[in-house]
């Protein structure tokens, strides 16, 4: 079986008496990308079409997803751009902010790539400053948060939102707000809210818990006036998309997320062969953990991962990587961050609770003592690896191979 690696595939040889269950999400496309694109912004789930929204306006900030996600802009914004033009926001007007987070900055030709040459011509593409002198203080959410917000988008006129909808383990869902928090948010702010994940749980694909709660708060400062969301595929192929008002715009995408990421959990095997689906979500160890994280609710308490990625940007984030190679040892971290909660070395406390479970083997481009390090056992001859852990003509054995978006049905 071909499974996604990078931006190219590896052939795995499954020698197995019993046929390999295969888990996998609903990735097939409909309509063509332009006539869903003008659907959803014809007939918004509520509010006003964008271009007679833009009438009211004279600046327009657009909030774009970054390169690590598979939300696929470039098909988008020239559509978002006629739009504000027929309501009279010309493109020296329009600023596109990338809502990095605390992700890396892109290059100029990454950001040529994001939006696409045409509009990389038409309009400046900024990256988003996490500095706090990039900010403006506005206040503090109910559960202490402080509101700290990129300044450009804080002064913005009419301010788009625009991003792919998926479960996400920490607030829930992506899409809607995170667009504005944590993607244009200070480190501070970011830092605060995702420390409440240490006190509180939220179940996936459901944006019901503090968590998310403690995001949409902050509109109350910085309302997002227009939401363009889409779902996507691995392959960055444009599936649906939604337009209008932020929060039913987000609820109603939510429903067809739903539908499409969730595989019900009807058994767990021996061992489990995933894949993120390939780039970008193989870019980095600190993306590929979400991999993981889905394969380990399809695995026996016991069992076995092997996992396909890339990770040709290694860890992908410097503190989680200086913590992984300095710090002495897990248990050390994980007390360490009980203590406080550091941004990036979080995702060691997520190795750890999916270690506690299974073994995990990594097939990747990352140098094999820092794949051990991340208490991962590097694999260098795959298809060895794979008849060595189907050990037993009993063993149970599932392939995953797009495994960043085949999330785990709820109960």
């Amino acid at each position: 079986m071909l499974f996604p690696y990078g931006k190219q595939f590896v052939d795995v040889k499954i020698d197995c008496p019993n046929t390999p269950a295969i888990l996998d999400y609903e990735s097939a496309a409909g309509a063509s990308p332009d006539r869903i694109i003008l659907e959803a912004l014809n007939h918004p789930v509520a509010g006003k079409p964008l271009h007679e929204l833009a009438a009211d306006f004279k600046r327009a900030v657009i909030l774009i997803s970054d390169g690590t996600r598979l939300c696929p802009s470039r098909l988008f914004l020239p559509a978002l751009l006629g739009a504000l033009n027929h309501g009279g926001i010309q493109d020296d007007r329009i600023r596109i902010v990338v809502a990095l987070g605390l992700h890396r900055k892109h290059t100029d030709t990454e950001l040529q790539q994001l939006v696409g040459d045409e509009i990389f011509r038409r309009v400046p593409v900024i990256n988003h400053s996490a500095l706090p002198e990039d900010c403006v203080a506005l206040g503090t959410t109910s559960r202490g948060t402080p509101i700290e917000i990129n300044r450009l988008v804080v002064e913005a006129d009419l301010l788009i939102a625009t991003g792919n909808i998926e479960p996400h383990r920490l607030v829930g869902v992506s899409g809607g707000v995170k667009a504005l928090i944590p993607g244009t948010a200070s480190k501070r702010c970011i830092e605060a809210n995702h420390a409440l994940s240490q006190r509180y749980k939220a179940a996936l694909g459901d944006p019901d818990n503090p968590i998310h709660r403690d995001l949409e708060e902050v509109l109350d400062y910085v309302p997002i006036h227009f939401l363009f969301n889409v779902i996507a595929n691995h392959r960055q192929e444009l599936l649906e998309a939604y337009s209008g008002e932020l929060i039913p715009t987000h609820r109603r995408g939510l429903e067809a997320a739903r539908k499409r990421f969730f595989v019900p959990v009807t058994k767990q095997y021996d061992i489990l062969l995933a894949s993120t689906g390939g780039f970008p979500k193989d870019l980095q160890l600190y993306q590929a953990i979400k991999t993981l994280q889905n394969a380990s609710a399809f695995t026996k308490p016991g069992g076995s991962i092997v996992l396909l990625a890339r990770c040709e940007e290694l860890f992908g984030n410097g503190i989680f990587q200086y913590w992984i190679e300095t710090i002495r040892d897990r248990a050390t971290i994980l007390r360490k961050l009980n203590e406080k909660f550091v941004m990036g070395a979080h995702k060691v406390a997520q190795i750890d609770q999916i270690l506690s479970k299974h073994t995990v083997y990594l097939y990747s481009d990352m140098p094999e003592p820092l794949t051990e390090l991340a208490g991962f056992t590097p694999v260098r001859d795959l298809a060895q690896l794979v008849a060595g852990v189907i050990h037993n003509e009993n063993c149970e054995v599932a392939l995953m191979p797009h495994g960043a978006l085949t999330f785990p049905a709820p109960e």
